[in-house]
C-alpha cells in the first residue's frame, strides 16, 4: 500500500535540500580555494617582482646607453700652415661629376673675399643678423678638378697626463662634495659622403661596409658627430655650377644610424649640391633615421640654432658653420633654406653665446680653411679664438680633407681639420690619413683628447697600427703649436 502523498512530499523536500546543502558546501569549497590561489599566486608573483627590480633597472642602464635628447621645438640646427700644395678641391666620382673628367690635375683657387669680423660683442644690429639678414659679402669658389679621391668606449680613460688648465679647476673630475663629477665620451670623424665610386662599392658590399672596422665604438659613447658631405635625396636638380656634385642614397643613413652616429652637420659646401629641394629630403630623412642635424635647416632660425642633448646629467649644445659656400644664397634666410654662414660670423656667435647660457658644453663643428693643404687660413685662427672667446668649448674643424693641427686656447681644445672618413679615393696620399677625434669632457666644459689613427679607404676607414699609427700622430703634432704634442697612444696634451 502506497504511502499517503503528504508523506512523499516531504521525503521530496528532505532530499532536494540534502542536494541543495550539499551544493552549496561544494561551491563555497571552490570559492575558498580559489581565493586561497589568487591570494598565494598574487604573494608568490609580487615577492618574485619585487626582488628583482634593482636586477632589472640595472640592466636596462646597460642597455640603454643614454642618448636620449633634450630637444628644444624638433630638430634644429646645429653649427687652421702652407706646406702642402692645394691639388684639387673634390674627390673625382665619374657619377658625380657635372663633366667628365681628364686624367690632368687641376687646382683649386679658393677666392675668399669676405672679412671676418667674428669676437665683437653682439650688438642691437645683431637681431636681423640671427634672424637670417646678415650678408655674405664673398664665397668661395669651387674650380675643381681630377683628382682620385681604435677605439676606446665610454669608460676608457686616457693613459697620458693632461696639461690642460681646466684639469687643476676640476680637480681630476671630483665634484665639490667629493663625489666624482660625471665626464660624457664624444667621438668626431671627418667627412662622409655616399655618392659615385663610394656608392657603387656599397652596392656592391652592403651599405654597412664603412664601419665594419669599428665595432660598438660608436654605440657604447655618449655621442658621435660627422660631417655629411652630400645631400641624401632620390630627387632634386643637381648644381651647375659646380665640378663635383653629390647625391647619396637614403638608405646610407639607415647604415648611419645602426652605426651610433648620432648628429652630423650639414654646414658645408655640399649639402645644397641638390639644390633646396634635396636638402629638405636630407632633413626628412635624418629626422626618420633620428639623426640629430646642425648648420641648416628650413631658415635661419633652424640653421644657427643650438641643437641640444642630454647626456648622464650634462647639458650638450651643437652648432655648425661654415667658412666655404659656392654662392652666397646657399645662406640660410628668414624664409630661404640654407646653411649657416660664417663670412660674417655675427650670426653664429650670438648662436654659441645663446647656447653658453642653456647648455653645460658648447661644441662647434666649423667648415673652413683650403683644400689639401695642411697649413691654416686666417680665417680658421680667427673664428675659431672668436667662437671660444663667445663660450664655445670645442671646436671641431673639417673641409680641407686632410688632418691639421690641433691648438689649446683659453685652455679650450681646436682641431682644425678631421680630414676624410668616408669618402672617394684621392691620388693625394695626404687625404688617406685620418682620425677618429675622441673627447671626454667634464660638466664644466673641460675636455682631454685622444686620436685613433685610421685611412681612409674607398669608402671605409680602416685602423692603423704600429708605424702607420705614429706616423700620422707625429703628423698632426708636428702640424700643431709647439706647446701641443701627441702621446704614442693618441692623448693630445698641451704644456
Amino acid at each position: 500500500m502506497y504511502p499517503p502523498r503528504s508523506q512523499k512530499n516531504e521525503g521530496r523536500k528532505k532530499a532536494r535540500k540534502r542536494k541543495i546543502g550539499k551544493a552549496w558546501i561544494i561551491t563555497n569549497l571552490v570559492l575558498l580555494l580559489m581565493i586561497v590561489g589568487l591570494f598565494g599566486y598574487y604573494y608568490i608573483f609580487e615577492h618574485g617582482k619585487s626582488s628583482s627590480l634593482a636586477e632589472n633597472a640595472g640592466l636596462l642602464q646597460q642597455e640603454n646607453k643614454g642618448k636620449t635628447d633634450s630637444v628644444d621645438g624638433g630638430q634644429s640646427s646645429s653649427p687652421i700652415r702652407e706646406n702642402v700644395t692645394a691639388v684639387s678641391n673634390e674627390q673625382p666620382d665619374d657619377s658625380s661629376k657635372k663633366d667628365e673628367h681628364t686624367a690632368d690635375d687641376k687646382t683649386e683657387h679658393s677666392s675668399d673675399t669676405a672679412t671676418v669680423t667674428d669676437s665683437r660683442p653682439a650688438t642691437s644690429s645683431d637681431t636681423n643678423v640671427a634672424e637670417g639678414n646678415s650678408s655674405e659679402s664673398g664665397v668661395s669658389s669651387e674650380n675643381a678638378g681630377q683628382s682620385p679621391d681604435s677605439s676606446s668606449n665610454k669608460d676608457a680613460s686616457d693613459s697620458g697626463n693632461s696639461a690642460d688648465p681646466n684639469e687643476s679647476e676640476q680637480g681630476k673630475n671630483v665634484a665639490s662634495d667629493g663625489t666624482a663629477s660625471p665626464t660624457v665620451t664624444l667621438h668626431f670623424v671627418g667627412d662622409v659622403q655616399f655618392s659615385g665610386k663610394v656608392e657603387q662599392r656599397l652596392e656592391k658590399n652592403g651599405f654597412d661596409f664603412p664601419y665594419q672596422y669599428l665595432g660598438n665604438l660608436f654605440r657604447k659613447d655618449d655621442l658621435t658627430i660627422a660631417n655629411l658631405e652630400t645631400p641624401v635625396t632620390t630627387a632634386g636638380v643637381g648644381a651647375l655650377n659646380k665640378t663635383y656634385v653629390y647625391k647619396s642614397s637614403p638608405k646610407a643613413l639607415t647604415a648611419l644610424a645602426a652605426a651610433g652616429i648620432d648628429a652630423v652637420n650639414l654646414a658645408n659646401n655640399h649639402i645644397l649640391d641638390q639644390g633646396i629641394d634635396g636638402l629638405l629630403d636630407t632633413l626628412k630623412y635624418l629626422k626618420e633615421n633620428d639623426i640629430a642635424y646642425t648648420g641648416a635647416g628650413r631658415n635661419a632660425k633652424e640653421a644657427y640654432a643650438p641643437h641640444y642633448f642630454e647626456r648622464k646629467g650634462i647639458k650638450i649644445a651643437l652648432l655648425g658653420a661654415t667658412r666655404v659656400m659656392p654662392e652666397a644664397n646657399w645662406n640660410a634666410g628668414v624664409k630661404q633654406p640654407g646653411v649657416a654662414g660664417a663670412y660674417d660670423s655675427t650670426a653664429i656667435v650670438k648662436s654659441i653665446r645663446e647656447a653658453r647660457k642653456q647648455a653645460d658644453l658648447v661644441i662647434i663643428i666649423a667648415h673652413w680653411g683650403k683644400e689639401r693643404v695642411t697649413v691654416l687660413e686666417p680665417h680658421q685662427t680667427e673664428l675659431s679664438h672668436a667662437f671660444i672667446d663667445a663660450g664655445a668649448d670645442l671646436v671641431i674643424g673639417g673641409h680641407p680633407h686632410v688632418l691639421q693641427g690641433m691648438e689649446q686656447y683659453k685652455g679650450k681644445w681646436i682641431a682644425y681639420s678631421t680630414g676624410n672618413f668616408i669618402f672617394s679615393k684621392s691620388t693625394v696620399p695626404a687625404t688617406w690619413d685620418t682620425a677618429i677625434f675622441q673627447a671626454t669632457c667634464t660638466r664644466a666644459g673641460a675636455c682631454r683628447m685622444k686620436l685613433t689613427p685610421y685611412r681612409a679607404e674607398l669608402g671605409q676607414p680602416v685602423p692603423m697600427k704600429d708605424a702607420e699609427a705614429s706616423k700620422i700622430l707625429q703628423g698632426v703634432a708636428a702640424m700643431s703649436p709647439a706647446n701641443v704634442s701627441v702621446g704614442a697612444d693618441g692623448t693630445v696634451t698641451a704644456r
